[in-house]
């Protein structure tokens, strides 16, 4: 008796819906990886910092920091503030860029602390953290059936 094309096996059509989800994924992390390479290539031109001196001050090889520049490798999170400190820019501009962090609304205080050329990047972090939780609770502290969006990560 041959089979009804109309009546798809369930599992046929949720495999197949994975398969599309795992690409469409694939291919985010693909436009992620070139675009952070594209962003670290016209912040060095506009430092006018040559691809060999990056290199060295990030503390990679030429060939990598070129293939991470066209997007053929992605960076981990050490290399890009490796980057970034050679750069002279945040390292979590280039970790928003990367998909590594979700963009923030900035701010004044935000954006002082990132700026200050005399504090490294963990000083910067600490500072943003604690400044974040200090807002996180006053605002509860003045609306206290407000919840913010850390607090529903946890």
């Amino acid at each position: 008796m041959p089979e009804d094309p109309k009546s798809e096996p369930k599992v046929d059509v949720a495999t197949e819906r994975v398969g599309q989800a795992v690409e469409h994924v694939g291919q985010a992390v693909g436009q992620a990886v070139d675009d952070i390479g594209s962003y670290i290539r016209s912040q060095r031109e506009t430092a006018q910092v040559s691809l060999r001196q990056l290199a060295r001050t990030a503390g990679v090889s030429n060939p990598y920091l070129s293939q991470i520049e066209r997007g053929l490798r992605k960076p981990s999170a050490e290399i890009l503030q490796q980057i970034a400190k050679g750069l002279r820019i945040s390292a979590e501009a280039l970790y928003v860029k990367a998909g590594i962090l979700e963009e923030r609304p900035l701010s004044v205080v935000t954006d002082a602390v990132l700026s200050d050329d005399t504090l490294t990047e963990r000083q910067k972090q600490v500072l943003l953290d604690i400044y974040q939780s200090f807002r996180r609770e006053n605002a509860q502290q003045a609306d206290p059936g407000v919840t913010t969006t850390h607090d529903k990560e946890k």
